[in-house]
């Protein structure tokens, strides 16, 4: 090992498949700038031919790659139960991680966690990838300069699709709780938790005490224990509703968008484009702008390095999100949509369904900041829903505005 190689972070990634090859190409991409070494992987099935050089040392699991290599920053890409353990036994091997989303499954887990990070020193940057955005800051300048007035709302919109064969993909998908173990799966905790993350971000409701409560209403349209299309609705303790319109049984997948909105106008951030676009109340025609993002592993060996203040995406951040996490946890099972009210579309392993209007539903939740059953939907429970308490989280969709690029 040349004198550079040997003063560079020394990765590790947990977790190489699905998902997790992403991280290996970052990683790869990173080596190649001579930024970092990839020293070693773990996963319980081996690399495909050529993915990985001959350098990097192969391992079954986290604590055979930690007995045997000296590594300084591990990328957890694991099922979600697994999150808790592995993070506290990589920090208290001295290593820091980038811990993908959700963080974890519990607000028990999650301030015991918080209780690892303060003993052992270390950091944990969670891969919700959205808030290494620019538009985070973008969006911030936006609001103090009085773009949109007074802010009133912030909201959630996601349309997405997941397929059956999405739910089979593994043994913990679409579970609640695993032999005994809690998952905590869903449209809400998992595929959009994104939305979710991003819209708590942009409202100021990262940390427990912003929230003054969270009502969840929640459904299912496929074959599983957790939700597959909910509204949460969460009010912060200065009294501002984010509504979070989420679905994975729309007839087609959209860009999801956060709305923040205003007295005089309103702000749309499509998080995964990174495009802000500003509406303001008397114009014709929104203000687009496109911006960058920092890759969450850079900014976790920037902080290493000294370059950096502080994580983009820190653990102790995501503790709102836990919240809305805990409350989807202790929650009472979705309801099933009648099949009535549902459309199935493709066969075998690559059908999917699609809840009738399910789009108009999520787009008047976040407009109007009220659950699918307040609105009345169809196939929504017709009980009320009572109001939540501080634990509990929700969901907002704004209007469906289309990303144009600037």
């Amino acid at each position: 090992m040349t004198g550079a190689a040997a003063g560079l972070t020394r990765l590790a990634i947990v977790g190489i498949h699905g998902h997790g090859s992403s991280h290996v190409r970052h990683a790869q991409e990173l080596v190649r700038r001579g930024d970092a070494l990839l020293v070693a992987v773990a996963d319980p099935r081996p690399a495909g031919d050529g993915e990985l050089g001959a350098e990097v040392r192969h391992f079954a699991s986290l604590p055979e790659l930690l007995d045997a290599v000296t590594v300084d920053v591990v990328v957890l890409c694991t099922p979600i139960h697994t999150h808790f353990a592995l993070t506290k036994l990589a920090m208290e091997a001295g290593v820091d991680v980038l811990l993908e989303k959700p963080p974890v499954t519990s607000v028990a887990d999650f301030a015991a966690l918080a209780a690892v990070i303060e003993a052992t020193g270390r950091r944990c940057q969670v891969g919700f990838q959205s808030l290494g955005s620019e538009t985070i800051g973008v969006v911030r300048d936006r609001i103090a300069a009085g773009a949109i007035g007074t802010v009133t709302g912030v909201s959630a919109s996601g349309a997405w699709l997941r397929t059956r064969s999405y739910w089979t993909r593994a043994a913990w998908a679409g579970k609640r709780v695993l032999n005994g173990i809690e998952v905590v799966d869903g449209v809400v905790t998992n595929p959009l938790a994104h939305a979710v993350a991003t819209a708590l971000c942009l409202a100021g409701a990262q940390r427990a005490d912003q929230i003054a409560s969270i009502d969840l209403d929640q459904y299912r349209a496929n074959d599983i224990a957790c939700d597959d299309t909910s509204v949460v609705r969460v009010r912060t303790v200065a009294g501002l509703p984010i509504t979070l319109g989420l679905t994975v049984c729309a007839p087609q997948r959209s860009e999801p968008f956060i709305t923040v909105q205003g007295s005089s106008g309103r702000i749309v951030v499509f998080y995964t484009l990174d495009l802000v676009q500003v509406f303001q109340d008397g114009s014709p025609d929104p203000v687009t702008t496109s911006h960058g993002r920092r890759p969450l592993l850079d900014d976790l060996l920037m902080l290493r390095s000294g370059a950096s203040a502080g994580l983009l995406a820190d653990f102790a951040d995501t503790e709102g999100f836990t919240l809305v996490l805990d409350a989807v946890r202790r929650a009472s099972d979705p309801v099933p949509i009648p099949a009535a009210y549902v459309d199935w579309v493709g066969d075998g392993p690559d059908a999917h369904p699609v809840v009738q209007d399910v789009g108009t539903w999520i787009a008047r939740a976040g407009a109007e900041h009220k659950t699918f059953a307040e609105l009345g939907a169809p196939w929504a429970r017709t009980t009320p829903v009572p109001a939540g308490t501080p634990g509990t989280a929700a969901v907002v969709v704004p209007d469906a505005p289309h990303p144009v690029s600037a």
